[in-house]
């Protein structure tokens, strides 16, 4: 796994966005994830700004057992949801960027969503491994 930032870890992938993507998808239903939303910021930025740019797609990924127990745990937490995972191009394939719960939910309180961010780092982790490996 290739360090992201402070709030991300992740992976390149030696092949385009669409073969990517479908890894991508794959990998997180394996780990019990679905996509529950998609933006296509080059063409978001194209229509909006008229601005030209790279491919760079973000999956808003969902767990739904993991959700509930966050939104049991502390009700706003929805505000944080879902799970990000960004795929962007990248000289010689796709750059994978997902979102580190544990970072991200460390703003809330609470045992019981730090559990929750926890057990979807090492699901989301296992994500990357497995695109790193495939």
């Amino acid at each position: 796994m290739s360090d992201g930032s402070s709030y991300t870890f992740g992976t390149v992938v030696a092949s385009g966005m669409d073969s990517t993507r479908e890894q991508v998808t794959a990998a997180l239903r394996e780990q019990g994830f679905g996509i529950l939303t998609e933006i296509d910021v080059q063409a978001t930025l194209r229509e909006k700004l008229g601005v030209e740019g790279d491919p760079y797609l973000i999956l808003g990924a969902c767990n739904p057992q993991l959700a509930h127990r966050a939104l049991e745990a502390e009700p706003s937490i929805g505000a944080l949801l879902p799970c990000n995972v960004v795929l962007r191009a990248e000289a010689g394939g796709t750059r994978v960027e997902i979102m580190d719960p544990v970072a991200a939910l460390q703003v809330a309180s609470g045992a019981g969503v730090a559990a929750v961010a926890a057990e979807a780092r090492e699901r989301l982790q296992r994500v990357a491994a497995s695109l790193e490996a495939g």
